[in-house]
């Protein structure tokens, strides 16, 4: 035992070596003598918790826990992934995955379907919103764990699995679902916001962001599109090559969209847009808020500087550094820092950072983070010119052309209510759907006139209260618009999914509502 533990730290500190000269070649930062040294003491500190510590040690926590720990004291966004999130975090990227296809809540102890995703195995099987699975392959499925959840619905492409489906007025029934490949979508909803403005919302840069895209331009220059509000707000990034790919959609050719510069030669890169121009050149807004990080902050970035668009909402996140991912032998990955990326006029937009990655942060949600940067960008940030003149700042994420801050005003009770993990709302809308589903036939005449009256509030607070809910409604009356607007669009998505379940939520989304103001601003940029 001791000789193969004698191995392992061996092991372990010649894997060192061979990984630091392997990635910094003979620049290695610190002095050979001075490594040396701390790889002793490593090996010192590895040896003496294998012999002294009270229990046996679990070696993969721990030195999961030390290649953490290193890579956080390069930079907020250099880290560890371990072999499990490793796998999570390629299905984001990849856009696909392969299973039943459902998005689902655990409720009442069981899984219940949200929503089945289009054209899924789940939605060929007939799966409705509100659906529990209480059983799988024959198992009870009560109070499963959402790990659980991802072992026995997940699964190879081809291979089947028996559910037990509870739904409202019928008898639990069995559905076999043959698991296939599941797409993973960046842009959940694109619709026309009037006869004119087409809006797009991506919430990640996946490997089909791009082509999504194109499919939703397509078809909302075929309904009359003349402008669009394209909102990157909370996507926090993704795929860099997608990032120019969606920016190119919008930039006429031989443009700079980004560049890259690293201490490595292969870091430093220069992209350019292409000579593709089947898409008119109508005006634009891009929507931000400081949720809009990385991928998002170069496309929004290039449309400001390009003078392109108009870019509105509030000032992004400020991650301004490229990483690449190296794999390692066990399955894991560590994803480095190596370039940091500038936008056109040649800002940077990473924020600073100290060694506290969690005051890193936590600064991001200050209530005035908005007014305190605007008035440092006049006094400390540095200054760029855009490529008609006008000024812009780096040094602090995207600061947009135009500031608007996302307004809802709710009682503590109605957050609590609408925050709710028994999600009453969503239980209450697909009851409804089911006893009035026949009375509901065009989305579009739905959206215009169907109300949520005071009668069926009243029926939806009696529901709350049946099911245990104990909430102030008197606290919670005064948001009672809100709460039937919510209501209201978890209707439509049962009915006919997403697109207009984020129609109804945009018509009372005030940073959507004000940024159509700056339409003739944007039209204006691309005339001059």
């Amino acid at each position: 035992m001791k000789k193969k533990f004698k191995y392992l730290l061996l092991l372990i500190s010649s894997s060192l070596i061979i990984l630091l000269i392997a990635v910094c070649g003979e620049n290695i930062v610190a002095s050979v003598n001075s490594l040396s040294l701390k790889l002793a003491v490593l090996n010192d500190i590895i040896r003496i918790i294998n012999d002294q510590y009270v229990d046996p040690p679990d070696w993969d926590k721990i030195m999961g826990g030390a290649f953490k720990g290193m890579l956080e004291k390069l930079d907020p966004h250099s880290i560890y992934i371990s072999p499990d999130e490793l796998e999570d975090i390629q299905e984001q990227f990849e856009g696909k995955f392969e299973g039943i296809g459902i998005e689902y809540d655990i409720l009442d102890g069981y899984i219940t379907v949200i929503a089945p995703i289009a054209g899924s195995p789940s939605d060929r099987a007939g799966l409705l919103p509100g659906d529990k699975i209480v059983k799988i392959n024959g198992e009870s499925a009560y109070n499963i764990t959402r790990e659980e959840v991802y072992k026995k619905l997940r699964g190879p492409r081809g291979t089947k699995v028996e559910i037990t489906i509870r739904r409202e007025g019928t008898k639990d029934f069995n559905v076999t679902i043959v698991r296939d490949e599941i797409p993973i979508y960046s842009i959940p909803a694109y619709f026309m916001l009037n006869d004119s403005t087409g809006y797009i919302m991506i919430i990640r840069f996946s490997s089909t962001t791009a082509d999504e895209l194109e499919k939703a331009l397509v078809s909302l220059e075929k309904k009359g599109m003349k402008q669009l509000l394209l909102d990157l707000r909370n996507n926090s990034g993704g795929l860099l090559d997608q990032a120019i790919e969606v920016a190119d959609k919008f930039i006429p050719g031989k443009q700079v969209i980004v560049y890259t510069k690293g201490r490595l030669r292969s870091a430093n890169q220069v992209y350019y847009s292409h000579d593709d121009d089947h898409h008119p050149l109508f005006p634009l807004i891009v929507l931000v808020n400081r949720g809009s990080a990385s991928a998002s902050e170069i496309v929004a970035g290039a449309i400001q500087d390009l003078d392109r668009g108009i870019i509105t909402g509030e000032v992004s996140f400020g991650k301004g550094l490229v990483q690449r991912q190296y794999p390692m032998r066990d399955g894991s990955a560590v994803r480095i820092t190596v370039a940091r990326y500038y936008t056109p006029s040649g800002r940077l937009i990473q924020r600073p950072y100290g060694e506290d990655s969690r005051e890193y942060y936590r600064s991001l949600y200050k209530e005035n983070r908005d007014s305190l940067l605007s008035a440092k960008a006049k006094e400390e940030l540095p200054e760029f010119k855009t490529k008609k003149g006008r000024t812009v700042y780096g040094g602090g994420g995207i600061i947009p052309d135009y500031h608007i801050k996302f307004k809802l005003d709710l009682a503590d009770e109605t957050v609590k209510l609408v925050r709710s993990p028994e999600r009453y709302i969503f239980e209450f809308a697909t009851g409804f759907v089911r006893k009035n589903r026949e009375n509901f036939k065009d989305e579009e005449h739905f959206i215009e006139n169907f109300v949520v009256d005071d009668k069926i509030y009243e029926r939806f607070k009696e529901y709350v209260y049946s099911k245990g809910g104990k909430f102030d409604f008197g606290a919670i009356d005064r948001d009672a618009n809100y709460i039937k607007m919510l209501i209201k669009a978890e209707i439509a998505r049962d009915i006919w999914g997403y697109n207009p379940y984020y129609k109804i939520l945009r018509f009372h989304d005030n940073q959507v509502i004000e940024s159509l103001d700056y339409f003739d601003e944007a039209r204006d940029m691309i005339s001059m």
